[in-house]
């Protein structure tokens, strides 16, 4: 695929992410990398490198806004040996952006018609290191576990007792918490038995849906 004239807008993206703070070079050299245009309906491509904005895809789900996904991706504090999970695959592009940082990426989605959107793009693109799945992700992905690290891209009422069993000694899962309306980013770090918890800041994500999250009719 082409990237055309988006290729400075992103290179714009990326500086204005680095002034924000994130300071993880791997981080924003995955993001100067992937075209977060071909993510995204074509009315909305004007914006796709507008780096506090978040962007429709339908079916009631958003794609992140790019200082969202550094943020959380940065947070992981991935690297090029870890196996990641991804709950809420949505248009692919976090599970884009992580297939440069590590090893392999297993993503979840619920929706199907927008997990096969997702796969279609990334195999557009040549990225062969990620596997999308459409099921429940408050259940996580135990038969590929444990992981390194764990983001979920959906807001939930508590974090989901599955995950933290499928982290990895050391791994991270970052994962906002709250009301429906707003929730508080969270790192939760595992060290053997014990769950360390950090926040990030206030965010505010579509409902994570499932049976650790919310039921779908509230």
């Amino acid at each position: 695929m082409r990237d055309g004239g988006f290729t400075y807008r992103r290179s714009q993206m990326v500086e204005s992410l680095r002034r924000g703070g994130i300071r993880d070079e791997k981080v924003l050299s995955a993001m100067g990398e992937i075209p977060r245009h071909l993510f995204i309906g074509e009315s909305w491509r004007a914006r796709a490198y507008d780096d506090d904005v978040s962007i429709n895809i339908g079916s009631g789900q958003t794609i992140s806004q790019p200082r969202v996904v550094a943020v959380m991706s940065q947070s992981a504090r991935i690297e090029p040996d870890h196996k990641v999970l991804e709950i809420g695959t949505g248009s692919g592009y976090q599970a884009a952006v992580l297939s440069r940082l590590a090893r392999f990426v297993f993503s979840i989605e619920r929706i199907a018609v927008l997990a096969r959107g997702a796969k279609r793009c990334i195999d557009e693109l040549g990225i062969e290191n990620v596997s999308v799945k459409v099921m429940d992700g408050t259940m996580g992905w135990r038969a590929q576990g444990p992981f390194d690290a764990i983001l979920v891209t959906a807001g939930g009422p508590e974090v989901p007792q599955p995950l933290l069993s499928q982290l990895a000694d050391h791994g991270r899962l970052v994962v906002p918490v709250g009301p429906r309306e707003q929730q508080v980013l969270k790192v939760i770090q595992r060290r053997g038995s014990r769950f360390v918890e950090s926040q990030l800041q206030d965010v505010c994500f579509v409902p994570l849906v499932g049976r650790y999250g919310w039921e779908p009719s509230q």
